[in-house]
Parts: structure tokens; sequence; C-alpha cells
């Protein structure tokens, strides 16, 4: 069966850093196009980063551009989201998810995933 589960979130101050990682099982997530998401209350899901199929290019969002880094680790299946210099406003629930044929910056796009994680809350309050 394959499946995505993320953990690492939790309450932090504004400024401070979280690093959320997602792993993969039923599948070879470096074969797959991996994005994190995003979702606050009230407003649409948003794509913060990922990887794209193939040449494995990464894309961020401008919102995360220079705060946030995704990385990932081969050998442990698994893709990880550096947070730093963390803002209320990315207070949400974050998601990763994977698809096998994404490329470019379509990865940034939740619209043609296929696969989710159940999500992990992140809170950015003083």
């Amino acid at each position: 069966q394959m499946q995505l589960v993320e953990s690492g979130g939790g309450l932090v101050q504004p400024g401070e850093s979280l690093r959320l990682s997602c792993v993969a099982s039923g599948f070879n997530l470096k074969d797959y196009a991996i994005g994190w998401f995003r979702q606050a209350p009230g407003k649409e899901r948003e794509g913060i980063s990922c990887f794209s199929s193939m040449n494995a290019n990464i894309y961020y969002a401008d919102s995360v551009k220079g705060r946030f880094t995704i990385t990932r680790d081969n050998v442990k299946n698994a893709v990880y989201l550096q947070m730093s210099s963390l803002k209320p406003e990315d207070t949400a629930t974050y998601y990763c998810a994977g698809d096998p044929v994404l490329y470019g910056s379509d990865c940034l796009h939740d619209r043609d995933y296929d696969l989710w994680g159940q999500g992990t809350q992140v809170t950015v309050s003083p």
C-alpha cells in the first residue's frame, strides 16, 4: 500500500524554525514528484515547495522563498521541509503529496497529485 506520512509540526514562536518530514512507504519516493502544501482555515490549499519528477528540479512559492528549504533522503525514502524565520501567517496544516508524473513547476499545483498524507499542524504564535 502506497502511503505518505507527515510529522514534525508543532507550536513555535515567530522567528523560530521547524523541520517537517514526509516518509513514503510502498513506493520509491525518488521516482515521484513530491510537493509540500499547506492550508489555513478559510483559505485555499497553497503549494509551497516541490521536487518535480524526472529531473527533480526544486520549486518554491514566493511566500516561502528564502525561508523554507526542501530536501530529500533517498535512503530513508523521505522528503523534508526545513522552515526558518517562521511567521504567524505560516500557520496552517501542512501536507505532502506524491505523483509519478509532474514536470516542472506543475509540481506546485495540487490538482494533479494522486497521493496525499494526513497532514501535520504548524502553529506560529507569540
